[in-house]
């Protein structure tokens, strides 16, 4: 039997040598690894956004690969062109960056609308259609992709069916005092990552990939990540709740952070700990709320103390 913990373990301890102080953040990213999702990192620049995609990607042996979206990219300088060779008087593909193992997609609301609608299908489909000949994606594939929530002009912000296709929305912010001394002390001589090394093989991920969907989940966790799914569709403030995607999101990561931790079996507590990243960017706050400066991390945890716990009550 594949031990999930082991190997999430290795990714997280190996990544941490270069993403410090941020565990939260790294094992979120393990968890869209192990759950074939997409991650959306949202954060300011300069808070190891790449750092974090080049170190899953040398943990796991992974190929690497950033695209630096512009307004000016076409479809094509992301999934790949077919371009005719004189010599052999054939068109030959030459695939994009979008067709490695793990893909940091930088800035991705800078890209006009038509190339994010490129990326996202390749991220849905797991393939790449040029000329009509179908190209595949390789395994385990990983797409994490980065927006700047602060600076706008110039942007083009992803619309609300293309946000519901990542997995998570993950924060990874500042580090704190005593981590960003390590870090400056760290990074005196040479960068970590230089000296990072693979400690799993790409076997070992797709099989754990496939072991994490065998995790036990009972009844009345499926009925607790239901009625919670449900409830953002009733409540007050929000125009559109989450979808029938979020709840399968929340399904599949609670599956994946209970193997993590060591268990066969699904807990309430991995639910509610998975709930925000999973279902706080598939909302839409209605206008009085947005006045008001609701936020959607804010509705996701009024839910979760309004749904009643299976097992328990609530306060």
């Amino acid at each position: 039997m594949t031990d999930i913990q082991s190997i999430a373990e290795k990714i997280i301890k190996n990544v941490e040598n270069v993403i410090i102080g941020k565990a939260d953040a790294v094992r979120l990213t393990v968890i869209g690894l192990l759950c074939k999702g997409h991650v959306l990192i949202e954060d300011v620049p300069g808070t190891g956004k790449t750092m974090l995609a080049k170190s899953i990607a040398k943990s796991t042996g992974c190929t690497f690969n950033r695209i630096q979206f512009t307004p000016d990219m076409l479809p094509s300088d992301v999934t790949g062109v077919s371009i005719f060779n004189q010599k052999t008087r054939e068109f030959e593909f030459r695939p994009g960056p979008i067709l490695n193992q793990i893909v940091l997609t930088d800035e991705i609301n800078r890209a006009t609308p038509k190339t994010q609608a490129a990326l996202l299908e390749v991220m849905e489909e797991g393939q790449v259609t040029v000329d009509g000949v179908t190209h595949y994606t390789p395994e385990p594939f990983l797409v994490l992709a980065t927006q700047n929530p602060i600076e706008y002009e110039g942007t083009f912000p992803l619309p609300e069916a293309q946000m519901d296709r990542f997995l998570m929305r993950i924060n990874i912010g500042y580090p704190d005092g005593p981590d960003e001394i390590r870090m400056l002390e760290e990074q005196q001589i040479i960068h970590p990552i230089e000296n990072l090394e693979q400690v799993v093989s790409v076997e070992e991920i797709i099989a754990a990939q496939k072991a994490v969907r065998e995790q036990t989940i009972s009844d009345d966790i499926k009925r607790y990540i239901v009625d919670l799914v449900d409830m953002t569709r009733r409540h007050n403030e929000v125009y559109l709740g989450a979808s029938p995607r979020g709840s399968l999101a929340l399904f599949r990561t609670s599956q994946a952070l209970a193997a993590i931790l060591g268990r066969s079996y699904v807990l309430p507590d991995d639910v509610k700990r998975l709930a925000v990243p999973t279902l706080a960017h598939r909302l839409i706050v209605g206008s009085t709320a947005r006045i008001r400066e609701v936020d959607e991390r804010q509705i996701i945890e009024e839910v979760l103390s309004q749904v009643k716990v299976p097992g328990g009550e609530i306060d």
